[in-house]
């Protein structure tokens, strides 16, 4: 019997949904400021920002694909403990940062400019609507998806190419000292590399549920071919709001907001009637993800707690309370405190990324647990800076490769990697795919 074919109508539709798993509408307030910031050297602060926010989420979906298992495999190999406290890690840092911020960005884009509405009445009204439906499952939420990202898809591109063809060019020298270092960690904001360990599972399963006559080499090369359509996606409108926020960094001023910047670029390309049509719609994108987060969580535990419903419950309104009281701040703010819980777990989940996109006989868990937790150590410099104790950083800079760039964790890594892999491999170690 011969194997199903995969229609490329299928891939193209798995990509659309990928695309917008990670097109948060929290992600699209980093490139413009990031580009107006950088001037002519938009293209290194670019490249920076979409190795971390495109091709590594990119990867995550790959090593999903090659793992064939859920997030909490994702870091099985090192130990069963250590797996289960990195999943309430990400889960309760996707609580208390990303899904707030989306509740913040919908009062700073689509509510403080049209109304006279408190951003604590913003959050609350937000996260209230936000309960209501993760307890009811409700199916208004993917049947706004099925429109919504295309529709916006649509309107940057217009700001995009609006922007492109009617500016002179670029002339303004960057503020930034180190355009790709600083693109890179602006990156991490996205928290794209996270959402692709914790959606790339639930992808997975779906498509097991939907076609279940496909085999795992099969799977892999659906999943694999769609990643890297969505990944193509997001490489080009990151680009265009990053070259569009460079172009008009002369018309802006600086020590805009994030919010303000895209707010000023597209009131300026599309109109007013443009902006309020953008603000709109990035307000129920928004929505939609933190829907998502919540609904998310709230299955983890519930999972966790055989199956609870009273868990599900309890969960999805711890999440909505921590919303209302972190939602009411401005997003730059929460950004700021987003930072140190970043600047901890993004290298970590990198490295589980590259990891697992590797064939399984080159990473035993005698190599995962050697590039984990010398990732680990080597974090502690930049997660201490973040918190405002800088001097171990600053000691290490000098003589450090890479920590004045806050990536002193990358070489110690690929060493561990390489002196762990060189040892050899037992047969009981390696895991087949």
């Amino acid at each position: 019997m011969s194997a199903p074919r995969i229609k490329r109508k299928s891939e193209w539709i798995l990509a659309l949904a990928l695309f917008s798993l990670f097109f948060g509408a929290g992600n699209l307030i980093l490139p413009p400021q990031l580009g107006m910031r950088s001037g002519v050297s938009w293209w290194q602060t670019g490249i920076g920002f979409s190795i971390s926010a495109v091709v590594i989420p990119m990867l995550g979906i790959l090593a999903h694909a090659r793992l064939q298992g859920d997030m909490f495999d994702f870091s099985r190999k090192v130990s069963k403990g250590f797996s289960l406290v990195y999943c309430y890690i990400v889960y309760s840092i996707s609580i208390a940062l990303p899904a707030p911020r989306t509740a913040s960005v919908t009062h700073e884009m689509g509510v403080a400019p049209f109304f006279d509405i408190s951003a604590l009445g913003t959050s609350l009204l937000y996260f209230s609507l936000v309960f209501i439906l993760v307890l009811n499952r409700s199916r208004i939420v993917p049947l706004i998806g099925k429109w919504l990202t295309p529709t916006i898809l649509i309107v940057l591109l217009i700001l995009i190419g609006s922007i492109t063809l009617t500016s002179a060019g670029i002339t303004t020298p960057p503020l930034l000292e180190k355009p790709f270092s600083e693109g890179f960690l602006e990156g991490y904001q996205t928290f794209d590399a996270i959402g692709a360990v914790v959606v790339g599972g639930v992808i997975l399963i779906s498509l097991k549920r939907e076609m279940p006559d496909l085999d795992a080499g099969q799977r892999f090369r659906y999943i694999s071919r769609a990643g890297w359509l969505a990944g193509l996606g997001l490489l080009v409108l990151y680009a265009g709001l990053i070259l569009s926020g460079a172009l008009m960094c002369d018309a802006l001023n600086e020590g805009l907001s994030r919010t303000e910047v895209l707010r000023q670029m597209s009131t300026r390309a599309l109109g007013y009637n443009g902006n309020l049509f953008l603000s709109l719609l990035i307000a129920l994108a928004c929505f939609t993800t933190a829907v998502g987060i919540v609904t998310g969580t709230s299955d983890f535990l519930q999972s966790r707690f055989g199956d609870s419903k009273f868990v599900y419950r309890v969960t999805a309104l711890v999440c909505c309370i921590l919303g209302v009281l972190m939602g009411q701040f401005p997003v730059d703010y929460i950004i700021a405190v987003a930072l140190p819980a970043l600047m901890f777990i993004y290298p970590l989940t990198i490295v589980l990324i590259l990891l697992n996109a590797l064939p399984p006989d080159w990473t035993p868990p005698r190599v995962f647990r050697a590039v984990v937790f010398t990732t680990l150590f080597f974090t502690i410099p930049d997660f201490l800076t973040s918190i405002g104790w800088p001097q171990v950083s600053r000691g290490l800079e000098s003589w450090w490769p890479l920590q004045s760039y806050q990536l002193g964790w990358v070489l110690p890594a690929v060493a561990a990697f390489f002196l762990f892999r060189s040892t050899g491999t037992k047969p009981s170690e390696a895991t087949p795919v």
